[in-house]
């Protein structure tokens, strides 16, 4: 039998114990993991006290911000209540209802329909096996492909990582849907060819779309997956008709579109649901989860078109057979229920535009510094783009960890962001404050000024 650490040690027990999502095992065996250990609003403290601004916002998901006793409370009298209830069959609890009633009333029109899941990654692994199911029962059973993006994240489970191809995330260890899986390029704008605008990018991206459907073969694709702007690949915002052209081209082939709303959904950019109301595209599926509880529970859902329920219905005889056992928890969907009613009560939709606009402009201010080639987001989704030369945009080497390093500067100035690569990523609460931004915005730019001097004085040349 094994030794327990010291009672309280949680530094130790987690690298005793824990493989956490994301493991470097060289990192892990050699630096002792940050314990958070307590959060409000936009703020955390670590296990020796030291307070940070989260502007990562726990994982682009504490869009209420933390410590919110009225949500403790709404879980807490629904876990006395009724605890956990099965959703299989013919079985359903009063928030589970509650809340796809209130999905539905917000979902673009025509998406009437809501199956829950425990996440985002189930959440898009159940709209690509809906695709496949509603694709058969509309008496195309050959359509079993799928169509995505490189750049995109959608998910930690087989089917979402498969889908999902943003460059270090697949390791050679584990296996891949390689065969019905298929990638084109992302809209993105700071990386697109010398000379080519937004309309002549928009115009070969939907030409490779199709081109890669004809060679794929329009009767294998059930499904187009696409975040509105691409997350965690590196905030990629795309040029306005972009989405709205890809649809179109799927809605021509017979193509679902299946929009992953994970991070965007419910607030992050000032609007319930992104697609629509940021791009005028009124999906045929909708994954969502992150904001749907504001990380207070774990909860996902796919939000569906009421002729792909009539598709599958039409059968009688025939069941859908995917679901999961903590579908439509009752504590989780009382925890979405009082969820939505605080951004409802306290505009917090509006609040985020308002403040996306200022955080935008702060960043912006840091952007001549050394090092930062782009500085993009939209509402409060954030990211800045190292380089080593800002004119022709080359990129640092891989192995200097610039977005870690430049991370790791502003954490120790008490500011929290997100390193990805040559990336750090933002995607602070709605309920942030003017403060807060300065504060985030002031501790980043002094990070970066900081790092670049190290390696100028290294002998690395930044340009």
């Amino acid at each position: 039998m094994g030794t327990m650490p010291e009672a309280g040690d949680h530094a130790s027990m987690d690298r005793a114990h824990v493989l956490r999502p994301w493991t470097h095992f060289d990192s892990h065996a050699r630096e002792k993991p940050f314990v958070v250990a307590r959060g409000e609003g936009c703020r955390i403290w670590d296990a020796e006290g030291r307070g940070y601004i989260d502007a990562v916002g726990g994982l682009w998901c504490v869009n209420i911000g933390l410590g919110r006793r009225e949500m403790a409370e709404a879980m807490a009298e629904q876990a006395e209540r009724l605890a956990f209830s099965s959703t299989f069959v013919n079985m359903t609890n009063p928030p589970a209802a509650e809340l796809a009633a209130k999905l539905a009333a917000l979902a673009p029109e025509g998406l009437s329909r809501v199956h829950f899941t425990t996440g985002g990654s189930t959440a898009v692994d159940s709209a690509f096996r809906m695709a496949q199911f509603a694709q058969a029962s509309m008496g195309r059973p050959g359509r079993r492909h799928v169509i995505a993006r490189r750049h995109s994240y959608h998910g930690s489970t087989f089917a979402s990582m498969s889908i999902g191809r943003r460059r270090g995330d697949r390791a050679p260890e584990f296996s891949y849907l390689e065969r019905r899986v298929h990638h084109i390029h992302a809209p993105y704008l700071y990386r697109r060819p010398e000379g080519e605008t937004e309309e002549g990018m928009t115009d070969r991206l939907v030409k490779e779309f199709e081109d890669k459907i004809d060679e794929v073969g329009e009767d294998n694709i059930a499904a187009f997956f696409a975040e509105p702007i691409q997350a965690s690949g590196g905030v990629l915002v795309p040029p306005r008709d972009y989405l709205g052209r890809m649809k179109a081209v799927c809605e021509a082939r017979g193509i679902l579109f299946v929009a992953d709303e994970v991070v965007c959904g419910f607030g992050r950019l000032g609007h319930w649901f992104a697609s629509g109301d940021e791009y005028g595209v009124t999906p045929d599926i909708i994954c969502c989860a992150k904001g749907i509880t504001s990380g207070y529970q774990p909860l996902g859902a796919v939000i569906f078109h009421d002729r792909i329920w009539r598709a599958m219905a039409a059968d009688k005889d025939r069941w859908y057979t995917s679901g999961f056992t903590y579908s439509g928890h009752p504590v989780a969907c009382a925890a979405a229920l009082k969820n939505i009613e605080i951004i409802e009560r306290e505009g917090l939709l509006s609040r985020a535009v308002e403040r996306g606009k200022l955080f935008m402009e702060r960043l912006r201010e840091i952007s001549g510094l050394p090092l930062v080639g782009d500085v993009r987001g939209k509402g409060l989704m954030a990211c800045l783009e190292f380089v080593a030369d800002k004119e022709t945009r080359e990129p640092l080497p891989e192995e200097m960890d610039i977005g870690r390093r430049i991370s790791d500067a502003a954490e120790a100035r008490g500011v929290l962001v997100r390193p990805i690569a040559h990336l750090n990523v933002m995607s602070p609460a709605l309920v942030i404050s003017e403060d807060e931004i300065d504060r985030i915005c002031s501790g980043l730019g002094e990070a970066v000024a900081e790092v670049a001097d190290q390696l100028v004085r290294g002998g690395t040349r930044v340009a």
